[in-house]
């Protein structure tokens, strides 16, 4: 199984590199940060497109929540690890390139870069040191239907990066960054959020328990890890609400 985490390994930098040097030729007057950033807004594109369609494929696969399973599951889990420890360090080249002339060691980059995201950082270092090993050693393939919602939770990603791409054009005043605005906040809240409540529902579904009652028929582990998964996308949601709200304003 080991042979996916390679191939992971390689394929998420190797897609890094492969969209810079195209990105390099076709905006040459972009600067190597610039360049970086819509090169790591690609990467995070195509990986959650690949999580999407994973999802998808599990959660339509299962007609049991629990003791349904499918073999994408544990196979993307393997192939998508090394994503998180790519994300980190590529989130750091942007900060890198963004302040390497503004600090005087590379220690305060590195300090800075901490200190500025803190939560994505342990948001990372939770799903590949923490819910990892959980998945592949520990859930016994049950739950794959659950596993497969949060893979749809990826489906709002695409769209932030987009957004995230169009400011580093300067386009944030076009029709298109605001139409994709609008397409993120209803993704991200319905893949994020709703997602969540979904799956109590799901359950409850199966077993015949009213969906407000599935927290006193579930282990209390699971209701802590889903709140602790659920409290950063709330927090997220609420700094995308906020910039749309100052946009519409500045209209």
């Amino acid at each position: 199984m080991w042979h996916l985490v390679a191939l992971g390994c390689v394929f998420f930098p190797g897609v890094f590199v492969l969209t810079r040097r195209l990105v390099h030729r076709a905006a040459p007057a972009l600067t190597d940060g610039g360049v970086v950033h819509i090169s790591g807004r690609v990467v995070s594109s195509v990986q959650a497109m690949m999580a999407t369609f994973s999802g998808y494929v599990i959660t339509s696969s299962c007609n049991h929540v629990m003791k349904d399973s499918h073999w994408i599951s544990k196979t993307y889990v393997l192939f998508g690890a090394p994503y998180m420890a790519y994300d980190i360090y590529a989130m750091y080249l942007c900060h890198w390139y963004k302040h390497k002339e503004k600090q005087s060691s590379s220690f305060s980059i590195v300090a800075g870069f901490l200190m500025k995201n803190p939560l994505i950082i342990l948001h990372h270092l939770v799903l590949l040191l923490v819910c990892f090993p959980i998945i592949m050693f520990y859930t016994k393939d049950l739950g794959d239907f659950f596993l497969g919602c949060l893979f749809l939770a990826e489906l709002s990603t695409p769209f932030v990066s987009f957004a995230k791409i169009l400011s580093q054009l300067k386009m944030q005043d076009t029709l298109l960054y605001k139409v994709n605005g609008i397409i993120t906040l209803v993704t991200f809240f319905i893949c994020r959020i709703l997602v969540f409540p979904f799956m109590y529902w799901a359950y409850g579904r199966q077993y015949g328990i009213p969906t407000h009652k599935v927290p006193l028929h579930i282990p209390l582990h699971c209701t802590f890890a889903n709140a602790m998964l659920m409290a950063p996308q709330v927090y997220w949601l609420s700094l995308i609400v906020k910039k749309a709200v100052k946009t519409v304003k500045t209209d």
